[in-house]
């Protein structure tokens, strides 16, 4: 077999290969040789069927079955020769396919870069933390309080935080626009989940009252026949009910599981909540801020490929979210709503990679059991589901594979120059606003 690599641009590869005729005949012969054993033909024993006439019969479909299975074998064979990875499968484009001759084609691929890591020791990343404090768990406590909370209709006017109950209609130029038009709708005022001035016309208004006001639509608002302009909305308001709290007392307590010990065993439970809520979520910021400050310090050809790949993976990901993917049009999410996200990723893949090879990285059984223990507790019947998942193989690599990303992350950090700031316990458990994606700037290859 011969074989001659060159590199076209960047990471793609052309592979020009040669597989002798001999080579070619002998096992086109080899597979007709084993078919005219089962052969079944009119006029012949089964098995006794001539070589000549069966090759005569299924040679042309033979051969192209064999030269498919001897260009992909070859090629495989070849990256190994030349020591080449490949990432993602390759375009196969046959030259000469003819019988009597070698076989000749060419493959084009993508392999994957090599990878200079950075020194750790230069990453300067921000840890986030905080002292829980006794107002932190007082507006906790609030909160869940709110989760509980029920409604009670008052006869008073409508004010912020009551919940009402209204009919509307909205006109455009005195006539009805489309999507303006609702009865018996609640809507939570101060919640500006309507247009702007909506809600604050309702506010000091009473149950049974009929009244109209006028509001602008905003200018970048999704309908444009709507947009920027102003309308009237004829508002009927059936009834008004206010936020009823309950009480901070043993059943209360119990609905969250705390059978005794009071206030003080609510809180201590609450408290403890709270604490790893927070180290859950210092910890998820950190690991991001070490992504991207890794990210940040390379400069990495990505394989087109893979991105390709993880595209079509973020976009089935998106189509799920929207609506179970089922009867929704894949192209109405285009690949550059993913291109960049996909391309942190799969850098992020390869960089991960390399650390665990050059660590020679392997996830850590005692942290898997531990990480399988605490999935586990959260159902009626843990040791059922310890066993299910090391019973089932590709369940357990999942959490293989979370529990090694860990050891890696923890890897870095321990390299990296780490800064820690004290912040409130909000602050700590907020989500970040997503910052524009970084790799703009990098070459996308």
């Amino acid at each position: 077999m011969q074989v001659s690599v060159e590199t076209t641009q960047g990471l793609e590869r052309k592979m020009t290969i040669a597989v002798p005729r001999e080579q070619v005949d002998t096992a086109v012969n080899a597979r007709l040789q084993e078919a005219a054993r089962n052969v079944k033909l009119n006029g012949f024993r089964k098995g006794k069927v001539p070589f000549k006439v069966v090759k005569s019969k299924y040679g042309k479909g033979v051969r192209q079955e064999v030269v498919g299975e001897m260009m992909s074998q070859s090629f495989y064979e070849a990256i190994n020769q030349q020591s080449l990875k490949p990432a993602g499968q390759p375009t196969i484009d046959p030259t000469n396919l003819e019988e009597g001759g070698d076989l000749e084609f060419v493959a084009i691929f993508e392999v994957y870069p090599e990878i200079a890591l950075p020194d750790f020791s230069k990453l300067k990343v921000e840890r986030l933390s905080a002292q829980l404090t006794d107002s932190d768990i007082d507006e906790m406590i609030v909160t869940l309080r709110k989760q509980r909370q029920t409604w009670e209709v008052v006869e008073r006017a409508a004010a912020a935080q009551d919940r009402v109950n209204i009919d509307y209609i909205g006109r455009l130029d005195g006539e009805e626009f489309e999507g303006g038009k609702a009865s018996g709708t609640n809507l939570l005022l101060g919640s500006e989940s309507m247009i702007p001035g909506f809600e604050a016309g309702i506010e000091g208004k009473n149950p049974t009252d009929n009244f109209r006001f006028k509001v602008k639509f905003p200018a970048e608002y999704h309908s444009k026949e709507l947009a920027g302009k102003e309308v009237e909305f004829e508002i009927t308001l059936n009834s008004v009910s206010e936020q009823v709290l309950p009480e901070v007392d043993e059943v209360f307590f119990k609905s969250f599981g705390v059978e005794e010990g009071g206030l003080e065993a609510f809180r201590e439970e609450i408290s403890n909540n709270m604490r790893r809520e927070m180290k859950t979520a210092s910890r998820n910021k950190l690991k991001t801020k070490v992504m991207d400050a890794l990210v940040d310090a390379v400069d990495v050809a990505v394989p087109d490929a893979l991105v390709v790949a993880e595209i079509s993976q973020l976009r089935q990901q998106a189509l799920q979210q929207m609506g179970g993917g089922q009867n929704l049009d894949p192209t109405m999410l285009p690949d550059e709503l993913f291109r960049d996200q996909a391309r942190r990723r799969v850098l992020l893949g390869l960089l991960l990679g390399e650390v665990i090879q050059q660590q020679s990285l392997a996830a850590d059984p005692a942290k898997v059991r531990e990480s399988v223990e605490e999935l586990a507790a959260t159902y009626e019947s843990p040791d059922d589901v310890i066993n299910w998942y090391y019973g089932n193989k590709e369940q357990l690599a999942t959490i293989e594979s979370a529990v090694l990303e860990d050891q890696v992350f923890d890897y870095i950090v321990e390299q990296s120059e780490v800064n820690d700031r004290q912040v409130t316990y909000q602050e700590v458990i907020q989500p970040e606003a997503k910052s524009a994606d970084k790799d703009k700037s990098k070459s996308k290859s």
